[in-house]
């Protein structure tokens, strides 16, 4: 059995600052696979990414200072791309970014007090359930209405709108009328400068005590409560995720809990992979984005599931830790096979109906 052991013993690194050793692969694959669900949905992955190295072995505030520190560099790729395509609202990044920026501070410090106390572990863990209950709730409860709603429509012989939402709260919060009053030409919103600063104090708050970009929070945030466009959404969200980012990976990495070493080997195979994911939002479209998104979260849910289960009852933890392991790898793996079969049809399909075109002109 030694022998076997020893074989093995190259598939696992030992990360000097965090004492560990980890399955190096498993860093590949969640960062290729992690940038291309990034760069396609507009955030940098870490929601899955937090729970993916504290399930491959890192302690919860070695995870969040990891993740933070490789997502910044990520976002940074991506959001180049999407500037390209012109889906990233400048104007809202810049002034969500004070509220984005003060409550990750307050969030950080109370990961800190967390650690201090012993109670990191448990509290992010149930944290993230509620959180992502809610946004797989939000999503699919979103998608029922919108397809009610056409269904409705197509009965009366009227013409199905491609525009329309199925949630609608953005209406409601657009009738706050407290000045400063703001246009954003890019999303096309008018509303209260408040509106964008509390949705980014809040979600700087949660990204900074789970350790991810608040792009989890902040794509559906920006969508259901600003209404802005799917694609302007992933676009400025990026833009977000990637000032977030680097101002949480310098904090973190002051306070001593950024390995990065990990953060490096996962920034190779997520510049490959945001790449793949940004193109493919020009192919995949408003619900389709909504709906990959909302699998995505109740695969990452239900492994936070798994990974607590010891805990309350009489599973193996070693079972547990595996079965985890290999649900957080296996969604994150079949979601962006997806997004880059999707990515070549859609390609495929442009590039035969632009030969058409040319075939059709007069010589």
């Amino acid at each position: 059995m030694e022998t076997g052991g020893n074989l093995m013993d190259w598939l696992y690194i030992l990360m000097p600052i965090a004492g560990v050793k980890i399955f190096w692969p498993g860093l590949i694959i969640l960062g290729i696979g992690v940038g291309i669900i990034g760069g396609f949905f507009g955030m940098g992955g870490a929601w899955m990414v937090t729970p993916g190295l504290n399930i491959l072995g890192f302690p919860m505030a070695f995870a969040i200072g990891t993740d933070i520190a490789h997502m910044a560099g990520k976002s940074l790729i991506s959001t180049m791309r999407h500037g390209k395509f012109g889906n990233v609202d400048y104007k809202l990044g810049m002034i969500m970014l004070v509220g984005t920026i003060i409550g990750f501070e307050v969030g950080a410090q109370m990961v800190m007090w967390l650690e201090r106390i012993g109670s990191v572990e448990k509290v992010v863990r149930l944290l993230y359930l509620v959180l992502l209950a809610f946004i797989a709730w939000m999503v699919f409860n979103d998608v029922a209405k919108k397809r009610k709603k056409d269904r409705e429509a197509l009965a009366a012989g009227r013409e199905v709108d491609p525009l329309s939402t199925g949630v609608e709260w953005h209406k409601t919060f657009h009738k706050i009328k407290i000045p400063p009053m703001i246009h954003l030409n890019v999303a096309g919103i008018y509303c209260s400068a408040w509106l964008p600063i509390g949705v980014s104090f809040l979600t700087g708050w949660l990204a900074g005590i789970l350790g991810i970009g608040g792009g989890l929070i902040r794509m559906p945030a920006l969508i259901y409560i600003l209404g802005c466009p799917t694609h302007v959404a992933v676009g400025t969200d990026l833009f977000e995720v990637m000032i977030s980012g680097l101002y949480g990976a310098a904090t973190y990495t002051f306070k001593g809990r950024t390995e990065l070493v990990a953060a490096i080997i996962m920034l190779v195979g997520a510049s490959i992979g945001a790449q793949v994911g940004t193109v493919a939002t020009k192919y995949i479209k408003g619900y389709g984005i909504r709906i990959a998104f909302g699998i995505a979260v109740i695969g990452c849910a239900l492994s936070i599931v798994l990974k607590l289960l010891p805990q309350y009852t009489n599973m193996n933890k070693a079972l547990s830790d595996n079965l985890s392991t290999v649900l957080v790898l296996g969604v994150v793996t079949a979601l962006s096979t997806y997004i880059f079969v999707k990515m070549l049809q859609g390609a495929k399909a442009e590039v035969a109906a632009k030969k058409a075109g040319l075939a059709k002109q007069p010589a």
